[in-house]
């Protein structure tokens, strides 16, 4: 496995926001995360990236435990993180922002980077000198995105892509993540639109309250009559 997630604890203050969450991603897949709101999918990412202690529990990459390994080492290993909110740096143009995802690495030669990533995001080449403030969302959704691949991950993290954006928009979103996933970067994929996120990935995972309620592959999640009332809106009861 690319990932593997063992039995994972992690608090806030004296609450349990995880509680022994195990998950595993293989090289080339895309994997879903999905729950309600407070079930603790930002934190299973932010606390894969670094950015939250963990309480106990082991994270593995490529074969390596990096449970404590700081976060921008992390990065340096190929994984990466878009996160919710988008995140980017507004008073910066968006070539600026797109050298920020390429800080950490050792190689600075980041042409061949800049062409993938006007080939993806088109609308980004035409807006290359525009501060990221004033793009619109999913145009900032873009540079979000691209900004992570700058980094070239083997693993990208994605955190509610979706969130805040227009049907069409939402679309195009899913589009571009699944023609970075046919370039050859995995995926783990946290999304509140449960519909996309099952219809795009290969395998998912439900969480409840910190803990994994079911794991199956998507298609067979997709028909599951409590994940649909649940996540999708629809009354099995007919």
């Amino acid at each position: 496995m690319l990932l593997e997630v063992e039995d994972l604890h992690v608090h806030y203050g004296k609450v349990e926001a995880l509680k022994g969450v195990s998950l595993a991603v293989a090289e080339g897949e895309i994997v879903s995360l999905i729950g309600a709101n407070g079930a603790g999918k930002t934190t299973v990412l932010r606390t894969i990236s670094g950015l939250r202690r963990v309480t106990s529990g082991r994270i593995r990459f490529k074969d390596r435990d990096i449970t404590h390994l700081p976060g921008h080492r992390r990065v340096g290993a190929g994984l990466c993180q878009v996160p919710e909110g988008r995140g980017i740096f507004p008073g910066m143009s968006v070539m600026e922002n797109l050298e920020m995802g390429a800080y950490g690495r050792s190689s600075r030669s980041l042409a061949d980077d800049f062409e993938r990533a006007f080939a993806l995001f088109p609308l980004l080449s035409e807006r290359r000198k525009q501060q990221g403030g004033t793009l619109s969302g999913g145009e900032q959704q873009m540079l979000a995105i691209a900004r992570a691949l700058m980094a070239r991950p083997q693993l990208v993290m994605m955190d509610e892509p979706s969130m805040g954006l227009a049907p069409l928009m939402v679309n195009q979103i899913f589009d571009i993540i699944a023609a970075i996933h046919e370039q050859g970067t995995t995926v783990l994929l946290v999304e509140q639109n449960a519909a996309q996120a099952l219809t795009r990935a290969d395998r998912a995972y439900v969480l409840e309250t910190g803990k994994v309620a079911k794991t199956s592959d998507a298609a067979t999640l997709l028909a599951d009559d409590s994940v649909r009332a649940a996540y999708l809106g629809v009354d099995s009861t007919g």
